[in-house]
């Protein structure tokens, strides 16, 4: 579709976008003291994208742009997906930021540029895009500028950050190299048609997953995460956890669709080079999963053991990409909506906690079952979810990615999948041994605002209703990626 016409299916993106200009224009005419209209009209805004997006889950196939971008039904899935998450870390950054309206309209920035991420079909929209979110994501993790870490944060995001782009981009030009085109489509289509040499093939495979797997912090691209999220603001941390990794993880699974294992294909990126492309992500999904979960076990940050807690997370979702088929992918989108809801709580605990209790150390956390036990209950069941306790939310998430790899008979990586979540259970009851088992002699309750106690319910009742009644959202995530199988 040309240009012109692509418009009426662009609405989501060109609303963002005329909202970034509009609210850079009313912040000029704001007050000190009413900066945080501007955090309003960002989830206002925000808001507004997130229906405009939801109204086109039901049309057909639609390339955009000359086939630079798709609308389809995963890009919606994930549209929704990561502007519910923008709007869940705007409320969040309300307490911390209340007089900082250029951080929210960098929040309008990521979304679009998420949205952009999930719908790309060329290879020079993917460094665009991708771009957008990190450049941006880089400003966010330093936004405290007069924090040593939060600046330490910030400069090794963009060192991690320029180096893998840099080796993607080269990946790239292999590609196109090989096969004379940029478009993802035309790419798999050259790739079966054509008795390609296996070592660029191989050389060009690795680079490109090297770039998506530092997106997603899969493992041996991970570097960045722990002092990441140990140094910038909660907030930030919280968002880089869920909304830019949700968007990551929808690329990789749309390049690997189209590009290496596309239903119509006879063949396949690594298949050329005689290395299957399943066992490959398995072993890197073994090693993500386990570096991830034994790194959190000595941790006494409760940020820095999050951040390793994420990493473990992508392995267990990676486990599904291993199968390729509908089942998989469908297990990874489900368990994406109820990490962002899990995690947001227990980022949304330390945000809400920290000023009371001093600090962002675990041993900080002792006797909050006294001082205040509805927010150390809920984080208590933030931890239990996201090791996988029934009857939680990440427990039925969990099932779901297990039964995808079971299914297709990989009984190995089952296995080590459960080990790992017998590891990680080790360091979040620890968290829930601290908060109830450990209590100083002299109990001063804690004093949570309205605010916080709302949110908090907000974060903790989809996590509650998913682990009982997730029928709609599992068909959700099933009926958003089954057309690319024909089911």
């Amino acid at each position: 579709m040309n240009n012109l016409n692509s418009l009426q299916y662009f609405l989501p993106e060109l609303f963002l976008s005329a909202s970034i200009l509009i609210i850079i224009i009313v912040d000029l005419l704001l007050k000190k003291d009413k900066k945080i209209i501007t955090a309003y009209l960002s989830v206002l805004a925000v808001l507004v994208a997130f229906f405009l997006a939801y109204r086109q889950y039901n049309y057909a196939f639609t390339s955009l742009f000359e086939g630079m971008i798709v609308l389809d039904s995963f890009a919606v899935y994930f549209k929704v997906l990561t502007a519910l998450s923008t709007i869940i870390v705007i409320f969040i950054s309300m307490p911390a930021f209340r007089r900082h309206s250029e951080y929210y309209i960098l929040l309008l920035v990521v979304t679009l540029g998420m949205f952009l991420m999930v719908e790309v079909n060329d290879l020079l929209m993917i460094i665009i895009a991708m771009e957008m979110v990190g450049i941006i994501s880089y400003v966010l993790a330093g936004f405290n500028k007069f924090n040593m870490k939060s600046n330490e944060a910030s400069l090794k995001y963009v060192l991690y950050g320029a180096a893998s782009t840099g080796v993607m981009a080269f990946g790239f030009s292999y590609i196109y190299g090989l096969t004379g085109h940029t478009n993802l489509f035309a790419i798999q289509q050259a790739i079966v048609g054509h008795s390609l040499q296996p070592l660029p093939v191989f050389i060009a495979f690795v680079m490109v997953v090297a770039g998506l797997g530092y997106k997603i912090a899969m493992v041996p691209f991970h570097f960045w995460v722990p002092d990441v999220y140990e140094g910038a603001p909660t907030p930030i941390t919280a968002f880089l956890s869920v909304g830019p990794k949700a968007a990551g993880i929808a690329l990789f699974i749309r390049f690997l669709i189209t590009v290496v294992a596309h239903p119509a294909s006879q063949t396949t990126f690594i298949q050329n080079v005689q290395i299957q492309a399943p066992l490959l992500l398995a072993v890197l999904a073994v090693v993500t999963m386990t570096l991830g979960n034994v790194s959190a076990l000595g941790q006494k940050n409760i940020k820095r053991m999050l951040g390793y807690s994420a990493i473990a997370h992508v392995g267990y979702m990676m486990m599904a990409l291993v199968v390729f088929n509908t089942r998989g992918f469908t297990a990874i989108m489900f368990y994406m909506v109820v990490y962002m809801f899990m995690n947001f709580g227990a980022f949304w605990v330390v945000q809400s906690m920290t000023p009371h209790l001093g600090s962002e150390d675990i041993s900080a956390y002792k006797g909050l079952g006294y001082r205040h036990p509805l927010t150390a209950v809920a984080m208590a069941v933030f931890m239990l979810s996201l090791t996988g306790i029934p009857p939680f939310a990440g427990f039925i998430g969990k099932v779901y990615l297990f039964a995808a790899i079971i299914k297709q008979n990989w009984y190995t990586l089952a296995v080590i999948g459960v080990i790992n979540g017998v590891i990680s259970l080790y360091y979040y009851a620890y968290v829930i041994k601290v908060m109830f088992l450990d209590r100083d002699e002299e109990i001063k309750a804690i004093s949570v605002p309205l605010y916080d106690r709302v949110l908090l319910w907000l974060l903790l009742i989809p996590v509650l209703a998913l682990g009982v009644y997730w029928g709609p959202l599992i068909d959700l995530a099933h009926n958003s990626i089954g057309f690319f199988f024909g089911n």
